[in-house]
């Protein structure tokens, strides 16, 4: 029985686990997810120090005239008692003392001498001081389970001298096709064949979504090829296939998995294009059975496999998100099934693609998301807002939203 979209989308989240962690040095992290909560061991900043060049100042000596009794410059480690009527001259980033409660920029001092300033006449309590702990508080989350490491993380590593940390290790994915009607785009076709775009399609998808792919062959239509291939495959997180999962006298593939101790989570769903889409696991291997045609196999990927990615790198955002637009012009839907189309986004209206025939290719270089209808819907006029899902950049949430495009009257 085929289930709906959000109960795919849950069986996905709540079968998949991330694959294992390794230790890397902070240099080596940037794009892995955090497999471990990072605390602040120090505030930052550190201590009290000086946004500006200038001088360290009490408040009550606003337009009087002043000793300087001293220089404090970054790095160094004085607290040099300031009296009534004196100041430091200090450098940003330098420690300001105990005893100064403002910081006075050079330039809006006037000079008496080599020893003595005039104060302006407006200082604000605390002006150009950064207070330690402002920043990052001692015991603050820094980095979360399944956060992902970016310039910015290291950023906060470094700020803390955090040299390496847990991640989890890239997923490892073997990609393979079957059908004798098919054929590499390396090798010669006779006029009844065609070549095979989705397998290197799905590889280089994979690969741009941060895991290890490897192509593990293109077997023969018979189960004893894809058995062969299914048990050299045995060895990664997850297999992906296309084709071979419809009903028909040709396809083996679902036999080779049956026969290998395949546990089906769902066999079928209730979308268009891409009904026959099948997900399960052989022992630790997760399993992901695509449609043949080029397209189709392309927007279920979109919309389940991108989410079983999410799982299996660790990210905790593994919701879809979306940005609200309108729709650029009318379109007609066949109501029953949640049906996906493609469209580019053009930073205020999606335009659906003309061209999204599921055994088309072409469609998706021209797009760069989709919409996923909902069931009821039979028109979307002109103007009427759609929800839009990314395709080449990602998009993901932490909470679970709603995701399909729905009409309101």
């Amino acid at each position: 029985m085929a289930v709906s979209v959000n109960e795919a989308l849950k069986l996905i989240c709540e079968n998949i686990v991330p694959v294992s962690s390794e230790i890397v040095s902070i240099e080596n992290a940037l794009g892995c997810i955090s497999a471990k909560q990072i605390f602040a061991t120090h505030f930052l900043p550190r201590f009290n120090n000086s946004a500006m060049d200038g001088y360290a100042v009490h408040c009550s000596n606003a337009s009087k005239q002043v000793k300087i009794i001293g220089k404090i410059l970054a790095g160094d480690n004085k607290n040099i008692k300031i009296q009534q009527n004196e100041t430091i001259k200090i450098t940003t980033g330098a420690r300001v003392p105990d005893s100064a409660d403002a910081i006075v920029p050079q330039e809006l001092v006037e000079e008496i001498d080599e020893n003595h300033i005039k104060l302006p006449e407006d200082i604000k309590k605390h002006q150009h001081i950064r207070f330690i702990g402002e920043d990052i508080k001692l015991g603050e989350l820094l980095i979360d389970i399944g956060d992902k490491i970016n310039s910015a993380t290291i950023t906060l590593l470094a700020s803390q001298g955090i040299t390496h940390i847990k991640v989890y290790k890239k997923p490892s994915i073997a990609v393979f096709a079957s059908g004798k009607e098919l054929k590499l785009h390396f090798e010669d076709i006779e006029p009844h064949q065609i070549y095979n775009s989705n397998t290197p399609t799905l590889l280089s998808r994979v690969k741009e979504l941060g895991c290890n792919a490897n192509f593990v062959g293109m077997a023969k239509d018979s189960t004893q090829s894809i058995k062969e291939h299914i048990t050299a495959a045995l060895g990664y997180d997850l297999i992906i296939t296309s084709g071979g999962v419809s009903v028909g006298e040709a396809d083996f593939t679902k036999e080779a998995f049956n026969q290998l101790g395949f546990e089906t989570i769902f066999s079928q769903i209730m979308i268009k294009p891409g009904k026959p889409t099948v997900f399960g696991k052989i022992g630790n291997t997760y399993v992901l059975n695509l449609p043949g045609n080029p397209l189709a196999s392309s927007l279920i990927f979109e919309l389940f496999g991108k989410i079983l990615v999410q799982k299996l790198i660790g990210s905790n955002q593994i919701y879809h998100n979306t940005i609200i637009a309108k729709i650029g012009e009318d379109l007609k839907n066949k109501k029953g099934r949640v049906t996906l189309i493609p469209g580019f986004f053009d930073g205020e209206n999606f335009i659906p693609s003309q061209k999204r025939s599921p055994g088309m290719v072409s469609a998706l270089n021209n797009c760069n998301c989709l919409i996923a209808v909902d069931e009821d819907v039979e028109i979307l006029k002109q103007n009427d807002e759609v929800k839009i899902l990314p395709i080449n950049w990602k998009f993901f949430a932490k909470k679970e939203k709603d995701f399909l495009t729905r009409v309101y009257n």
